[in-house]
């Protein structure tokens, strides 16, 4: 998939010069980073590791003439977010893309519960702190976008991860209240709620996740939403799981999803 050129300067024009992706060292972060600077947008990267940012920051400058600048931080720290604010402060941002993140599976009480504070930490605190911080100089420069990287995972309940599910439907209502908070401020907020997709993310989580999207399958169609709607389904998935499941009584939707992530967990005997 790629961006039209209508496309690439839309997204200039109303989002330029600068765009902060943080979780941009892999996955759908780095995706989205790639897109935006072929459509001629500067990138602040932000990840943990400051080897994997500088090696992507060379590339981007060198594949497609942008300015870059890196900015490695651990947003599960609580130090994280605001190492991230201080560094880019004299940046001209435009569009703000929280994509860090990551999730856990299987029995909740049989969790560690510093891997689920860290989760929380990076999937709801850094991401609220961020997003309050970039809407208040959005507002202020009557312009912006912000996109919140939700879940296929967010619309209900789900057992064997039951806490992912909820920190994602956290930012699922953050994101969908935001938008018309801010619509009138002309500052764009799109929650991308994508279904499983290949990335770092099921290893980290113990998921097998059969069927899953590329992430180049699933930036562009959130890149289009971004400005034109409040929530985006990427992937033929999350899409199908959706609306297959929209006349299922919320009820029914937790087992169904119990049967899913089943699935996902049995090879790893969590479910």
């Amino acid at each position: 998939m790629t961006l039209s050129t209508t496309e690439k300067n839309r997204l200039k024009s109303q989002y330029g010069p600068w765009t902060l992706v943080t979780g941009a060292s892999s996955g759908i972060g780095l995706e989205l980073a790639t897109r935006l600077a072929e459509a001629g947008l500067n990138i602040v990267l932000n990840a943990r590791r400051q080897a994997e940012l500088d090696e992507i920051a060379h590339n981007l400058r060198a594949n497609y003439g942008i300015e870059t600048i890196t900015v490695a931080s651990d947003l599960s720290n609580s130090e994280g977010p605001q190492v991230l604010i201080e560094a880019v402060k004299a940046i001209e941002i435009g569009l703000f893309i929280a994509s860090a993140g990551f999730g856990t599976s299987g029995s909740f009480q049989g969790a560690k519960l510093a891997d689920e504070r860290n989760m929380l930490r990076v999937n709801c605190e850094a991401l609220l702190v961020l997003t309050h911080h970039f809407s208040q100089k959005f507002v202020a420069n009557k312009r912006g976008g912000i996109i919140l990287m939700s879940s296929l995972v967010s619309f209900q309940g789900v057992p064997n991860a039951a806490h992912y599910a909820a920190t994602k439907a956290y930012v699922q209502s953050l994101a969908e209240g935001l938008y018309h908070e801010l619509k009138p401020f002309n500052v764009d907020v799109l929650a991308a709620a994508p279904g499983p997709v290949s990335s770092g993310f099921g290893q980290r989580a113990n998921l097998v996740m059969n069927g899953a999207a590329s992430p180049a399958q699933i930036g562009i169609p959130i890149l289009k939403a971004l400005g034109r709607q409040n929530v985006v389904l990427p992937g033929f998935l999350s899409k199908f799981l959706t609306y297959s499941l929209s006349t299922v009584p919320r009820w029914g939707k937790v087992r169904i999803m119990k049967l899913v992530m089943g699935g996902m967990t049995k090879h790893q005997g969590l479910s």
